[in-house]
């Protein structure tokens, strides 16, 4: 047994230490957005956030995640209030069949995190590991641009409101 923190709550997780992460938020966990996409950590589908860096679920072991903080795309924001990340992606109409965007939006997410402004090439670069069979790239790519101008918006706002 042991503890699992997952989007702020604390798990007890009963699975063998091996077994990868993606399994446990899917099957025990219950959160579904992270997919099971190649299981070999190709294509990016599993992404989730552990400790702000972007994470492929299905090549991770819970063993690697003792007291690490797992952030899935759950755990971003809700659909009666939407994180900036997930906004975006809607407002742009990202997703097509849908089945990478979880993967993507974390991926985003985490970059975001660590740099704020980051460019065309810094983009690309980061969102390289993850595929698109649907090939909805530049809606993707506009997301991202969105998802930082509604970041600087909150983040003017709240600067406002401290005021």
């Amino acid at each position: 047994m042991m503890t699992l923190k997952v989007n702020g709550a604390d798990h007890q997780v009963d699975a063998d230490p091996d077994t990868p992460l993606l399994y446990v938020l899917r099957d025990d966990l219950g959160l579904n957005a992270a997919k099971f996409g190649c299981g070999l950590g190709q294509c990016g589908s599993c992404t989730v956030i552990v400790d702000g860096k972007a994470v492929l679920s299905c090549v991770t072991p819970l063993v690697l995640l003792e007291g690490k903080q797992v952030t899935t795309l759950e755990g971003l924001g809700t659909v009666a209030a939407p994180a900036p990340i997930q906004r975006a992606f809607m407002e742009e109409q990202a997703a097509q069949c849908g089945y990478c965007i979880a993967g993507m939006m974390m991926r985003a997410q985490a970059l975001l995190l660590r740099n704020p402004k980051p460019s065309d090439a810094q983009i690309r670069a980061e969102l390289e590991p993850n595929l698109c069979r649907c090939g909805t790239h530049m809606r993707i790519l506009r997301a991202v641009h969105r998802a930082i101008s509604l970041m600087d918006t909150a983040d003017a706002t709240s600067d406002r409101s401290r005021r």
